[in-house]
């Protein structure tokens, strides 16, 4: 394991890593296991677009029941 620093929009943050909290998931897993995907995307001369971070990141998907991230647990 490596420890990195990385800088981040605070109110962003706050909100993702409370998210993990409530669904009782590791946030590093998940930022780890979404890096690992965008590696495979790019290897395969695609990367996932904007709308699709999005989507994985986004508000609306951490109001839903199931949250986005689950493949990556």
């Amino acid at each position: 394991m490596a420890l990195k620093t990385f800088n981040l929009n605070g109110e962003i943050y706050r909100e993702f890593s409370e998210y993990c909290k409530k669904q009782g998931i590791s946030m590093s897993k998940k930022i780890e296991n979404f890096i690992r995907e965008e590696l495979e995307h790019m290897k395969f001369g695609g990367r996932l677009s904007v709308k699709r971070f999005t989507k994985l990141l986004g508000k609306n998907e951490m109001d839903e029941r199931e949250h986005s991230f689950k493949k990556y647990c």
